[in-house]
C-alpha cells in the first residue's frame, strides 16, 4: 500500500514539473510587420550592455508627401527659370499603425526647374530635425499655370505676397519699364541684357505662377528606405 502511495507521489511529482516546464516555454508567433521597434539598449544574460541590430523602415514608390511654403504664399518665374527651394513637410507621414516616419517640419531641399508644359519642383534631400539627410527621389506635378504680363499693365495683383525668380523679375521689369523689380542685384547684369534684347520689341510676356501649399505636394518616384 505505502508503495503505491509513493509510486502515486511520484507520478503526481513528475507531472507537476512537466506542466511547469511547459508554461515556461515561450510561444513564438510571427507577425508580418512593416519595421520592428527595437528598446534602445538590452541586457544580455551576462549582464553587458549591447545595442540592438538598426533597422531600416521603406516607404513606398507612390506615396504623397504634403508639404508647406512658409515665406510667401505665391512663386512667380520664368516659363525657362530653375530656382533653388527648400520646403517643408506639412504634415505627419505615418504607417497605417501609426508610427510617424517623417515628421512634420522635417525640410525638403531641391529645385524647381522647367519641364515640359510648365514648371516641376524635383527633390534633392529629405533634411530631418537633427540635422540627418538623406537623398530623396520626389517630384511635384507639372505646375501649368501662367499669367500675362503686358506692357504698361498692372502687375500688383501677380506680385503680391510672392516670391520672385530672377528671371521673371527681369522680364516683367523689361516689359513693364518698372526697373524696381528688377535690377543687377537680382539679375546678373549680363544675363539682364540678354534677357532685355530676347524680350526686345515685345509688348507682353508669360510667367509661371505657383501656389506652394497646393502645388507642390510631392510623389516619391522610388521607395525612400530610411535609415
Amino acid at each position: 500500500m505505502m508503495r503505491s502511495s509513493r509510486h502515486q507521489s511520484t507520478a503526481s511529482l513528475i507531472t507537476v514539473f512537466s506542466l511547469m516546464a511547459v508554461a515556461t516555454v515561450p510561444i513564438l508567433t510571427s507577425t508580418p510587420a512593416a519595421a520592428q521597434l527595437f528598446p534602445p539598449q538590452t541586457n544580455n544574460p551576462e549582464g553587458r550592455l549591447f545595442s540592438p541590430p538598426s533597422t531600416t523602415v521603406t516607404i513606398p514608390s507612390g506615396t504623397t508627401i504634403p508639404i508647406r511654403y512658409n515665406d510667401a504664399k505665391k512663386i512667380v518665374i520664368a516659363p525657362n527659370e530653375s530656382l533653388p527651394l527648400t520646403l517643408n513637410v506639412a504634415a505627419n507621414v505615418r504607417t497605417r499603425s501609426g508610427t510617424i516616419l517623417i515628421p512634420a517640419g522635417s525640410q525638403i531641399v531641391g529645385q524647381l526647374q522647367p519641364v515640359s508644359g510648365g514648371s516641376q519642383f524635383v527633390a534633392k534631400e529629405l533634411v530631418f530635425s537633427d540635422n540627418k539627410r538623406q537623398p530623396l527621389d520626389a517630384t511635384s506635378d507639372v505646375i501649368t499655370k501662367t499669367e500675362e504680363v503686358r506692357q504698361g499693365g498692372d502687375t500688383s495683383a501677380i506680385l503680391q505676397g510672392a516670391l520672385i525668380g530672377g528671371a521673371a523679375a527681369a522680364a516683367i521689369a523689361i516689359i513693364t519699364g518698372d526697373h524696381a523689380i528688377a535690377t543687377e542685384e537680382v539679375l546678373g547684369g549680363a544675363a539682364l541684357g540678354a534677357l532685355g534684347q530676347l524680350l526686345l520689341g515685345q509688348t507682353k510676356t508669360e510667367v509661371i505662377v505657383i501656389n506652394p501649399n497646393t502645388d507642390l505636394n510631392l510623389t516619391l518616384r522610388s521607395n525612400l528606405a530610411l535609415r
